[in-house]
């Protein structure tokens, strides 16, 4: 009996010390672990590279007309207003949040102005009697550089530079005949004024490489006339190299 007792409790061991080993051997069951979160890499507007564009708006001011024919000192002007479009080309750069870069436009324009003004010398004595003074600026030009601040698709900026306007004026007496010859050798003719721009504005991105902006320009240009405009401009720009 005891034998029977003894080989039964040598047989128990080993058949646990069998199943234990084959246990050790199984492959552990893997703990539950959720999947990451993907990285959301967020995108930085760039304003980096080279641009075309159109642009177009108002502007309104004041010209003197007769300083064609003479040196006066009496200050007269005749008030212009009117439109103008054109194109836009340009390069910039950013490095953070500053922008940096060159502008250049050229603008088909229709602003005109008339007035009747009797010029004097000095502000006292009337020098020519009274004209009728119709003057039209009909295209301009400008080359400023642009320096902003970028806060992701907004860039607010200033600008300066050269501007170059085409200035037609003519004088007429009263009766609308054309006052040429004697001391009023000219009474008609075109100039081209030269001057300054200096403005202001902002420009937003809808796309990596399509933005609009809205800017003021504030325009002093002079030859044998002194014209001063302001003009409010919008405008389209395509981005070539922008990310």
């Amino acid at each position: 009996m005891k034998t029977i007792l003894h080989a039964t409790v040598a047989a128990a061991a080993l058949m646990s010390i069998t199943f234990g080993a084959q246990a050790a051997d199984l492959p552990m069951a893997p703990s539950y672990q959720p999947a990451a979160a993907p990285v959301v890499v967020q995108q930085v507007y760039n304003w980096t590279g080279f641009y075309v564009g159109v642009n177009g708006g108002g502007a309104w001011g004041n010209q003197d007309p007769l300083n064609i024919i003479t040196n006066r000192f009496d200050g007269l002007s005749t008030g212009i207003s009117g439109g103008l479009f054109g194109g836009t080309v340009g390069a910039q750069m950013q490095m953070a949040h500053v922008v940096m870069g060159l502008e250049a436009d050229l603008d088909w324009a229709s602003i005109t102005g008339s007035s009747v003004i009797t010029p004097t010398v000095g502000g006292a004595l009337p020098a020519f009697g009274s004209f009728n003074a119709k003057t039209n600026i009909d295209w301009e030009s400008t080359v400023r550089a642009r320096v902003g601040y970028a806060s992701d698709n907004w860039l607010f900026y200033g600008t300066g530079g050269l501007a170059l306007l085409g200035a037609k004026t003519t004088l007429t007496a009263p009766s609308g005949a054309a006052l040429c010859g004697g001391v009023l050798a000219n009474c008609s003719g075109t100039s081209r004024q030269a001057g300054l721009a200096l403005g202001a504005g902002l420009e937003y991105g809808f796309t990596p490489a399509l933005s609009a902006k809205f800017e003021y320009l504030y325009i002093s240009a002079v030859s044998l006339s002194v014209s001063h405009n302001n003009e409010i401009r919008a405008g389209l720009n395509y981005r070539f190299g922008g990310m």
